[in-house]
């Protein structure tokens, strides 16, 4: 299925701008978290565990090495790309330490731009303005913010350690530094339903917002939610209903905002629920048909 046909995905967009494929190549850049080294609490989100998402390895490698080992395994795919680090919090360093890293990625002649992962409540004036600078010498720069939920009350049940405030603040600084901000939603997540994921997307158009990423609640090993999932306290969303989800969602998003990723995947050998989460063409596809049949982006506003 052919999504391009319904949603304003990320890669179409980049090939339509720089008139060919632009991949995104993941770094690790070492970081760790404050919500995990206990300057905000220990054990981070409630369900979180990102070695199921990522590769750990990876950290103890150069940028250098990592950019030419992942551009290796996608060069039949794209010449061009975008440094993405995804891995805990990609902010959550001294200043000094952030421009040594971006710059590091950015000296390879392949790199178009900067993709950077982190939490609202840890993107500072120095980080915005250090990103801005590479807005100013033309790379492509998004800020990817992980909200999961505009709802406080999830926010404080998934241990988020944020709130909605924190988010509209930077969400608003970044853009205005021509920044473009990526929010990062879960669907599933305890205690919400339809009604909570549309209050949440309204919130962030509202915001403004340029990108969105729309993942599934997954439980995985290690994660806090793996005990509540296992006494049977918690339930996680079938296929068919996170596709419904998801399209109701695709069809409440304006045009202009580019779709990142509408669904996500976890190792195998850590995801616990829900097991459809394993392969990732199942729910493509399926999303697909009920954009064909239903409407694509924007079509139920």
């Amino acid at each position: 299925m052919q999504l391009t046909r319904y949603i304003n995905t990320l890669g179409n967009d980049l090939k339509t701008r720089y008139g060919e494929k632009v991949h995104k190549l993941t770094l690790h850049g070492n970081f760790t978290c404050p919500n995990r080294d206990g300057t905000l609490g220990r054990g981070g989100c409630t369900f979180c565990n990102v070695s199921a998402f990522s590769d750990e390895s990876q950290a103890l490698q150069s940028i250098a090495v990592q950019l030419t080992s992942r551009a290796s395994e996608v060069q039949h795919k794209a010449k061009k790309y975008l440094a993405y680090f995804q891995a805990y919090t990609s902010t959550y360093a001294e200043i000094e330490q952030l421009a040594s890293l971006y710059q590091q990625a950015t000296l390879n002649s392949n790199i178009i731009g900067l993709c950077v992962g982190t939490r609202p409540d840890c993107v500072s004036a120095e980080v915005l303005n250090l990103l801005s600078s590479y807005v100013l010498r033309g790379y492509e720069v998004w800020l990817e913010l992980g909200l999961q939920s505009a709802n406080d009350k999830t926010l404080k049940r998934i241990n988020r350690g944020h709130g909605f405030g924190e988010y509209q603040s930077v969400c608003q600084k970044a853009r205005a530094r021509g920044i473009k901000v990526c929010t990062h939603l879960i669907l599933g997540l305890p205690e919400e339903s339809d009604k909570d994921y549309q209050r949440t997307l309204q919130q962030v158009i509202n915001t403004g917002v340029d990108g969105l990423k729309l993942h599934p609640l997954h439980v995985v090993r290690g994660a806090i939610m793996e005990k509540s999932w296992q006494a049977g306290r918690l339930k996680t969303l079938s296929l068919e209903q996170y596709s419904q989800s998801v399209v109701s969602l695709i069809r409440h998003t304006p045009a202009e905002v580019i779709f990142h990723r509408i669904s996500a995947t976890a190792k195998t050998e850590q995801l616990l629920s829900p097991l459809w989460c394993e392969k990732r063409w199942p729910v493509q596809n399926r999303i697909g048909q009920l954009l064909h049949e239903f409407g694509g982006q924007g079509s139920a506003l």
